[in-house]
């Protein structure tokens, strides 16, 4: 029998949660699995991750790579690579637990390592430089290896299943960080597998996203003429590379660059004052490329906090809390309160509005 209007839920696509200690403080993974589990409806089993800033305070200086690989043969390749690329410290395979719904796991390895500096006389770029052509050359030349993973003091874990099942898969919940992103998927134009879960990363940067990037193939063309590559069959890729380039490589703002991605309407720009008006049109003649279309909620996790970032027309839902040194974020009121009944503030993101959450590191 067929279910009538109103007789079904039909979520709006994926979930994403996060949490931050602006204080810097460390907690487990416990809550934001909490949270994102709280969510289970809006996924599909195709998709489930975390990203965690704060893990990995006894390597902090080292770039910390982890790597999907098919077969022990890539991992012979990369490997071969990694060690003549850089001074690799210390490696292993990612402890995991048995999860009945987690199935088909490649082989899951982590490295830790610096760029030697007879590498960084050699070339004319620095080591965040080289570090990120290097994972772009893994992904497109080493045939079953991949790097889901690449920044220092964080980490992503990833996989094929609901996200409650992914953090208890990697034991999250004994790990501990300043700050939680997280994602359940719900993939409506590509398929569900391990490198396509989410959250995307490159160096410290981790994107979780929900809606759909119709501009996808104008944002793809722009990133490839500064040598990314996008091949992993999934639209939010690209948003990880668009705030690498603009911020990282090219120095602007996080404001700046939430204007390029989300940029206002022209009628709105029309209607500024003369300065933000000349800024507002530069910004979106310069960078047309980068202007991203469709609906979406984001949050972009990196070293220096979070930002949260929703569509100009704000088509997808996207929460804020506050409590105490904690900042919430979360596709639904309800993944918050589960985790924090009382919070102090509440409040939806505003469409086209970023909001910058930094975390004040603390001394170990």
């Amino acid at each position: 029998m067929l279910k009538r209007e109103g007789e079904v839920r039909i979520p709006s696509g994926c979930a994403i949660s996060a949490i931050i200690d602006r204080g810097g403080a460390r907690f487990s993974g416990a809550d934001i699995i909490e949270s994102i589990a709280l969510m289970h409806d809006r996924s599909n089993g195709l998709g489930g991750g975390f990203a965690a800033y704060g893990i990995y305070p006894e390597h902090k200086e080292y770039y910390a790579f982890h790597i999907f690989y098919d077969d022990n043969d890539a991992r012979v390749r990369t490997e071969e690579f990694l060690f003549r690329h850089f001074d690799i410290e210390t490696f292993e395979q990612i402890p995991t637990r048995k999860v009945k719904s987690i199935r088909h796991a490649p082989l899951i390895w982590r490295y830790f390592g610096m760029v030697p500096q007879s590498k960084m006389r050699k070339n004319d770029y620095d080591a965040d430089e080289y570090t990120a052509r290097c994972v772009i050359r893994i992904n497109n030349t080493i045939t079953g290896a991949f790097v889901f993973s690449s920044g220092k003091n964080m980490g992503a874990f990833k996989a094929v299943g609901y996200p409650e099942d992914v953090g208890e898969y990697y034991m999250l919940d004994e790990y501990k960080a300043h700050t939680w992103t997280a994602h359940g998927r719900f993939p409506t134009n590509t398929p569900g597998w391990w490198g396509g879960a989410h959250p995307f990363t490159l160096l410290d940067w981790s994107i979780v996203h929900n809606g759909e990037i119709s501009s996808y193939d104008a944002n793809r063309r722009y990133v490839e003429q500064f040598g990314y590559k996008c091949n992993l069959q999934t639209d939010t890729e690209v948003i990880t590379y668009l705030f690498d380039l603009l911020v990282r490589r090219q120095g602007l703002t996080l404001e700046t660059a939430a204007k390029v991605l989300a940029a206002p309407e022209w009628d709105v720009i029309d209607r500024m004052p003369d300065e933000e008006r000349e800024i507002c049109t530069a910004l979106r003649a310069v960078y047309s490329g980068a202007l991203i279309n469709g609906p979406f909620s984001i949050l972009v996790g990196f070293k220096q906090g979070i930002l949260a970032l929703n569509d100009r027309l704000k088509l997808r839902s996207l929460i804020q809390a506050t409590k105490g040194s904690k900042t919430y974020f979360a596709s639904e009121e309800s993944a918050i309160r589960v985790i924090c009944p009382d919070p102090e503030s509440i409040a939806a993101v505003d469409g086209g509005t970023p909001v910058f959450i930094p975390f004040a590191e603390v001394a170990e």
